[in-house]
């Protein structure tokens, strides 16, 4: 195991070289730059010459590319054109905010679409089936900002149960429980709709591999030797259909730190989604680079984790 793990991390050093490259000439062939984008009307042509001196800009771009890179070896993002920071420190104050209702939306979407799916395949064409079914398919099709608008509306404007947008009330200076208390409740209907998001396609992935899973002989020997049926299901059955599913959990690490875009500005929610489409309005490109390089490592190391995975749950499947 450990050789294997090993082996795969020196296997990401040329796939990152290879996305850094891409990504760094896509950001180049995109016409236009900060200054550009800034688009002040009072600033002279000579002053746009010099900060793009400051900024780099005029070099060509296999050497901004190398520097990039090279100060990236080291851990060095860059500075924000916009915010005026390093990029460590713009992310490092914004994807914790997006974490928070990524991470609650994850655990809450898995624990329902496992007991949903799991029920939904015991109890094939059944009316809780066809109920699970029609929920699924209804959040699968509703758009995240159609829900969104949809909650505020009922549980903000009409009823006054919960606040509008914003992470904090405005104004707040609570600390302890009471800050906390402040956030879950700006923060539980962005979780709602990301729960209702993610757990329309868990759910029939897990069904579909509980109705194949329990057709298996095992499972028939199992219950042939007298097991409850509840230890059949969730021991044996539940181990096996769980792998297709660890597929997706390789996805779900990029997931929880890269934020919800539409969401985050549906709810004015300040979380490093938004901050990277501004960062993509304006062309700030260290910020840009810096934050989507950070999201292919998570890519990465979240297949690893899967297929580590794949071995815990299945013992015959050998790493090598």
């Amino acid at each position: 195991m450990k050789q294997y793990i090993i082996r795969r991390l020196l296997q990401m050093i040329p796939t990152l070289i290879g996305i850094s490259i891409l990504v760094f000439a896509i950001s180049s062939l995109v016409p236009g730059d900060y200054i550009t984008a800034k688009n002040s009307p009072s600033m002279t042509a000579e002053k746009k010459a010099e900060l793009r001196a400051i900024y780099g800009l005029d070099k060509p771009p296999v050497e901004r590319y190398f520097t990039w890179a090279g100060n990236m070896v080291t851990g060095n993002m860059g500075d924000s054109l916009q915010h005026k920071q390093p990029v460590t420190k713009v992310i490092g104050n914004y994807v914790w905010n997006s974490f928070i209702i990524a991470f609650c939306s994850l655990v809450l979407s898995w624990i329902i679409a496992i007991f949903a799916g799991v029920f939904s395949a015991k109890f094939q064409y059944s009316l809780f089936d066809k109920l699970v079914t029609l929920v699924v398919f209804l959040c699968m099709s509703l758009p995240s900002f159609f829900l969104g608008l949809l909650l505020i509306k009922i549980f903000a404007m009409e009823l006054g149960w919960l606040p509008v947008g914003g992470m904090t009330t405005a104004g707040s200076n609570a600390t302890g429980f009471s800050y906390i208390w402040d956030v879950a409740e700006h923060a539980l209907m962005p979780i709602t709709v990301l729960t209702m998001l993610s757990t329309g396609s868990l759910t029939r992935y897990f069904r579909t591999s509980m109705l194949e899973v329990i057709r298996q002989d095992y499972i028939r020997t199992a219950r042939a030797k007298g097991l409850k049926e509840r230890k059949v299901i969730f021991k044996h059955a539940l181990r096996n259909a769980m792998l297709p599913a660890i597929t997706l959990m390789g996805f779900e690490l990029p997931a929880l730190f890269g934020g919800a875009i539409i969401l985050e500005k549906v709810f004015v929610w300040p979380g490093i989604g938004q901050v990277y489409l501004e960062s993509i309005s304006v062309r700030d490109y260290p910020f840009l680079l810096g934050f989507t390089i950070f999201l292919a490592v998570l890519t990465l190391i979240g297949n690893l984790i899967s297929d580590v995975l794949y071995g815990a749950a299945d013992p015959r499947i050998r790493l090598k």
